[in-house]
């Protein structure tokens, strides 16, 4: 009679039992493998971030603070101002060189728009247009 040893390979079907039991195993383990790297990821890409507060400012100002820095920042940069009226939102004034226009107008959407305009010598003062700006935004809190 023969019986198999312990550790010997039974044939049966053409391949080995042992094979196939080990195969089977792996296989299985395999696929766990595989659905706990799917649902790992899955779940890693669910992240929830935490509201964060925006003031409001930042969507829009007030045509106060508009109108307030508009004139601070012509006299920042150098403009000397001639008129201003704040009911039609109209700043005037001038530089050595060049006739300023600031328009500061209420949009119907609740923001407020600010227009630079010069009239003069073209290239008389190319950057009185960046220094405006510039001061604008630092008075705005830019």
């Amino acid at each position: 009679m023969n019986c198999p040893r312990i550790g010997s390979e039974k044939e049966v079907g053409g391949g080995s039992m042992r094979a196939s039991m080990l195969g089977n195993r792996w296989l299985g383990t395999g696929a766990f493998l595989t659905l706990i790297v799917v649902i790992a990821t899955l779940w890693g890409g669910c992240v929830v971030y935490e509201p964060v507060y925006v003031p409001s400012s930042s969507y829009g100002s007030s045509y106060d603070r508009v109108w307030n820095s508009a004139l601070g920042a012509a006299e920042d940069a150098g403009i000397k101002i001639t008129s201003a009226d704040r009911s039609t939102g109209t700043i005037r004034g001038v530089t050595s060189s060049s006739d300023v226009t600031i328009l500061v107008i209420s949009q119907a959407d609740g923001r407020t728009r600010v227009e630079f305009s010069t009239k003069g010598p073209k290239g008389q003062d190319p950057d009185l247009n960046d220094r405006f700006t510039s001061f604008y935004n630092r008075r705005m809190g830019r």
